[in-house]
């Protein structure tokens, strides 16, 4: 078995008896699956643009969310302007989460990842009781998935779920009913066609992520993360094609 520790993660939990009916009324997947495993989804402006992802896990008599530490101080005062009188607490826990791949550890709450199989598993502990860690590539993983993460790919008040794959990682449930921002996310799903989003990408070069991809000279989308000669690029897919540049590297993409 091997291991990963997450330093870069900050893990909330939600009490209360409202505790699950209040998270169903805002996140874009559906709660009521809770009981059976974790739940992955985000939370959306009312304009249907991302401002966090998390992991929602059930533990007892209450729900832990794991989320990027970068995120957590943002979404825990979202989630608080939005309790009204539900009775609901939330706060920050002393847990962490670390991340690893074949047989999950007993002694810890640990679950499967809900995005991808190759992702393994997540387990909360105390500081002092993680599982033994050890290097893991999650970013090959990442590019090899097409699986977005913040900050490199997913940034709040601009990013779009479903642009983002979020229906291929199990991270939105179109039948669940209302939650902030899901008239936007219905609208994109039955009345447009996505013409920008996530893809897997060859590239042959030298190429930074956050460099500009071209096709005949034209803007077709950036570079995210990059693992060898495989990266995660966001594209306009009219645009896209076999033959693209960033920099001084080809790109090339087997999409359309």
């Amino acid at each position: 078995m091997t291991a990963t520790g997450d330093s870069g993660r900050s893990i909330l939990e939600i009490t209360g008896d409202d505790r699950v009916a209040f998270l169903q009324g805002l996140v874009t997947n559906d709660l009521s699956r809770l009981a059976e495993g974790p739940v992955y989804a985000a939370l959306l402006t009312p304009q249907g643009k991302y401002l966090a992802d998390f992991f929602l896990v059930a533990d007892g008599d209450r729900v832990l969310l794991d989320t990027a530490a970068g995120l957590a101080p943002d979404l825990l005062r979202r989630l608080g302007l939005y309790r009204l009188r539900a009775d609901v607490a939330i706060a920050k826990t002393g847990l962490t989460v670390t991340r690893g791949l074949g047989g999950r550890p007993a002694g810890a709450v640990a679950v499967a990842d809900p995005r991808h199989p190759a992702l393994g598993w997540r387990a909360y502990t105390a500081p002092e009781a993680a599982p033994e860690a050890a290097p893991q590539d999650w970013d090959a993983i990442r590019v090899t998935h097409c699986i977005p993460e913040y900050p490199q790919e997913l940034q709040p008040g601009e990013s779009f779920i479903l642009e983002a794959g979020f229906e291929r990682l199990h991270g939105v449930d179109h039948r669940k009913g209302c939650y902030v921002g899901q008239e936007v996310t219905a609208r994109m799903k039955h009345k447009t066609e996505l013409r920008k989003g996530f893809a897997t990408v060859t590239v042959e070069g030298e190429a930074e992520p956050g460099t500009e991809i071209t096709a005949d000279g034209k803007p077709v989308g950036r570079l995210c993360t990059r693992s060898r000669g495989q990266a995660i690029a966001y594209l306009r897919f009219d645009r896209a094609g076999p033959d693209m540049r960033a920099g001084g590297a080809r790109v090339g993409w087997q999409g359309g």
